[in-house]
């Protein structure tokens, strides 16, 4: 289970006496703490499946490439290297995503289990994809790959 690993990963972050991957797990189980409480709010008394942490920790990278781009903006290289030695870590969670080439097989065997043809059946190629691929495909590439077929 994810969370049993990134409760190791402080650990061993904390033996290592790794600053930086010490503090970057304690922002992650932090925010799974917080988005777990947000989830028991809403009846779900598990906290956030395995999906949904993986969900979280690629959104967690995305703000740190943003920030990684304006840091350089503003010549602050020394934390745009921060940010990317945190992503470093947090990728070491992650599933590697899938190449290319195999997310555009996927796309096209989604389009054509679904039997899509146009543009307003996205949403269901989209929800088979992520159905079948959670946390191995960046959705947003998928998402132009179908939209540039069905057009």
């Amino acid at each position: 289970m994810l969370r049993t690993r990134l409760d190791e990963g402080l650990k061993q972050a904390m033996r290592a006496r790794d600053e930086c991957a010490t503090s970057t797990m304690r922002l992650i189980l932090a925010a799974l703490k917080d988005r777990d409480i947000a989830e028991r709010g809403k009846g779900n008394s598990n906290g956030l499946s395995d999906e949904q942490i993986l969900a979280m920790l690629r959104s967690m990278i995305k703000q740190r490439h943003e920030s990684i781009r304006l840091y350089e903006e503003g010549g602050r290289n020394d934390l745009a290297r921060r940010e990317a030695a945190e992503i470093e870590v947090i990728e070491d969670f992650l599933p590697p995503l899938m190449d290319e080439a195999a997310v555009e097989q996927a796309v096209a065997a989604a389009i054509a289990e679904v039997n899509a043809t146009t543009l307003k059946e996205m949403g269901r190629v989209m929800a088979l994809l992520k159905e079948r691929f959670p946390g191995q495909m960046d959705f947003a590439r998928a998402g132009a790959l179908v939209k540039a077929r069905l057009s």
